[in-house]
């Protein structure tokens, strides 16, 4: 089976207690890495300058990606992490990227910053019958000194089978908080992921799922949820399964965490994320919404 990523490649300066790692990351490695180890065909529709130094990676893992070097510096971030907490800047931007006539199982779109426009959604939309949507590029909005915050805004959400979203996007793209706007985005879209710290549910037909990641002690958070729409994405395509998809996608979160690695070393193999999937999908818990 193949996927498709639509997302900006990034250098990433995270902050951890201190010290400075500066990781090549955006959805586009985090989602498109974990769909190869789900054995899935990989290719990824991004951008990126000559300052990004990832391309073997991507090869050595037999990513595909064509047309991608920019022009422009590769978009570029700073990231503060305190437990799960987290303060973002970005530095640079990349240029768009394009729409290209897309054929793929499946399509994860992932916007970093502006670089998809709802224009290029839209036709998206109509290259696959499994769009999967993590909206946080359609939300964000650079401030002063490059500062991150989120405003409010339309997104058609018509067309898109699963959307992933935390409880500040759900307030972003509903004006109403918590599991309320969470159960009006239910209503437009098939399946709804709603992640809230170590708190995952999923809205599907009329039920929410719930599971709980252990509390663990945190270290690196960045691409976490990239990995958990990834592992959803690929599971739901092979298998079929909301259920065992939301397991799986809880059981690589919860991996990622506790290999207290940094960057795209986080990412894990997949028989990791099985042993803990198959935990998560006997302690499921779900009510009627």
């Amino acid at each position: 089976m193949n996927l498709a990523v639509y997302s900006h490649c990034t250098i990433d300066e995270i902050y951890i207690d201190g010290n400075l790692y500066e990781r090549p990351g955006g959805p586009a490695c985090y989602c498109g890495v974990t769909a190869k180890k789900m054995g899935f065909d990989v290719v990824l529709h991004t951008k990126f300058g000559s300052d990004y130094t990832n391309t073997e990676y991507l090869k050595k893992n037999k990513i595909k990606f064509e047309n991608a070097h920019s022009e422009l510096n590769t978009t570029r971030f700073r990231l503060e992490i305190k437990d799960s907490e987290r303060i973002l800047w970005i530095k640079n931007l990349c240029e768009k990227i394009d729409y290209n006539k897309t054929r793929a199982d499946g399509i994860l779109i992932s916007p970093v910053f502006d670089e998809i426009s709802l224009d290029v959604l839209e036709k998206l939309k109509s290259d696959s019958n499994f769009i999967v949507l993590d909206p946080q590029g359609f939300l964000r909005r650079k401030g002063q000194d490059g500062l991150v915050s989120f405003e409010r805004t339309n997104i058609d959400l018509e067309g898109v089978n699963v959307l992933k979203s935390d409880p500040n996007e759900v307030y972003q793209l509903t004006g109403i908080e918590g599991i309320e706007g969470a159960k009006i985005l239910r209503k437009k879209v098939e399946h709804l992921l709603y992640t809230n710290k170590r708190d995952v549910s999923l809205f599907y037909k009329d039920r929410q799922y719930s599971i709980s990641l252990p509390n663990i002690e945190i270290y690196d958070t960045v691409g976490v949820g990239d990995i958990f729409t990834a592992t959803y994405c690929c599971a739901m395509l092979k298998e079929k399964d909301p259920l065992w998809a939301l397991s799986f996608a809880g059981g690589a979160a919860q991996a990622a965490l506790e290999s207290k690695q940094v960057g795209l070393d986080k990412i894990p193999e997949k028989g990791e994320t099985q042993v803990n999937a198959s935990y998560y999908y006997n302690i499921m818990k779900f009510k009627e919404v």
